[in-house]
């Protein structure tokens, strides 16, 4: 592999690893909430796509979207899938 394409596997690698951190870096002030995404708006990999925003429609039960600790009952989600 020359250098010029070893930088930019390792590039990709990163900004790969950093598009993870947001539910990683959530901790416990944060949780799961299903079925309260919007069409396009869910924060991560579900429902057979593996990226954020590619809900294909609003508060499906099997999309998520992080959310403060304790408030996805008050916001009519579900803490797990439906």
């Amino acid at each position: 592999m020359n250098p010029k394409t070893l930088m930019l596997a390792s590039a990709m690698t990163a900004v790969l690893a950093l598009a993870a951190q947001p539910t990683l870096a959530a901790g416990t002030s944060k949780e799961k909430c299903f079925g309260i995404a919007k069409a396009g708006g869910n924060d991560c990999a579900a429902n057979g796509h593996s990226c954020a925003g590619m809900a294909k429609k609003a508060n499906d039960g099997k999309e998520w979207k992080l959310v403060a600790k304790g408030t996805c009952i008050d916001l009519k989600g579900s803490l797990s899938p439906m």
